[in-house]
């Protein structure tokens, strides 16, 4: 099993979303995070004073899957999350060792469907 991490600008959720849900992801953890790149930031003002805000809001998308799926699923989170533009995010494919739905105590692929 792999888990597909993804970083992605907010505004390209609801994209996301639409590309994972039409080739049949059922499941997804979402996250509101915050964090820093080769984009760097930038500057704004307020109340006169100037200040440089460096700390970017992303969305964290967590998907875990068999192994034969994640690129797939990674090819399409990156296609509907591209702007071209820096600051359009990072996924990671991360493996996982197992998985057990705590109502049932299944394991491994089962857990997941």
């Amino acid at each position: 099993m792999i888990k597909v991490e993804a970083l992605i600008r907010p505004q390209k959720l609801e994209d996301v979303k639409s590309a994972l849900s039409e080739i049949g992801v059922k499941g997804m953890t979402i996250t509101e995070v915050r964090g820093s790149g080769k984009q760097k930031g930038f500057t704004q003002h307020y109340r006169g004073a100037e200040y440089t805000v460096n700390l970017l809001q992303k969305v964290k998308i967590e998907i875990v899957v068999p192994d034969n799926e994640a690129k797939h699923i990674a090819t399409v989170i990156a296609e509907s999350a591209r702007t071209g533009e820096i600051g359009d995010g990072k996924i990671f494919l991360i493996p996982v060792a197992d998985v057990i739905r705590i109502r049932t105590g299944e394991e491994g692929n089962v857990a997941l469907e």
